[in-house]
């Protein structure tokens, strides 16, 4: 039972952190350059839009999904004595919760300022933008290389796995 519980939850946690790392990159490389390229009302107007709709069900499973899954898979693994993959699932867990971190003290504050504002667009887009696109690529390396950590964990569960079936 405790295999396939691991197994399940590392698998889950893996994917969930997978789809966070992908859409900050997302945004990195594609969502924010291209509105670079707009005027400062269409750039506060889009970003307003997007922080509205990124508020959903299917993005708060992956976001607050991740960690919960990761500290469950971990949990599993270091209750059942299967030591090879811990310490790649414990850094995995801290680097979410780094972003985690980023994200409520750093993008989220900026976000709702952004989003209470109609009026100083250019003043309020210099305000925003280079900082939250800076942040934006911390959160995207922390959690690429929590992901990172979750892949390298599953080899060491893997590992175990077939040993232990040989």
């Amino acid at each position: 039972m405790y295999d396939t519980a691991r197994a399940a939850t590392l698998f889950a946690a893996t994917l969930a952190t997978g789809l966070i790392a992908g859409l900050f990159f997302a945004f990195s490389i594609a969502v924010m350059p291209g509105l670079r390229q707009t005027d400062d009302a269409t750039f506060v107007a889009a970003m307003q839009r997007i922080n509205s709709a990124i508020l959903n069900g299917w993005f708060a499973l992956a976001f607050v999904g991740a960690p919960l899954l990761i500290a469950a898979t971990t949990a599993l693994h270091l209750r059942t004595g299967t030591r090879a993959a811990l310490p790649w699932l414990t850094a995995a867990l801290v680097l979410y919760v780094v972003m985690l971190a980023i994200t409520f003290a750093v993008n989220v504050p900026l976000n709702n300022t952004l989003d209470a504002a109609h009026t100083q667009l250019p003043a309020l887009r210099a305000h925003f933008e280079d900082k939250w696109v800076r942040w934006n690529l911390v959160r995207t390396l922390t959690t690429t290389a929590a992901l990172a950590c979750l892949i390298r964990g599953v080899l060491g569960y893997s590992s175990v796995s077939s040993a232990g079936s040989s």
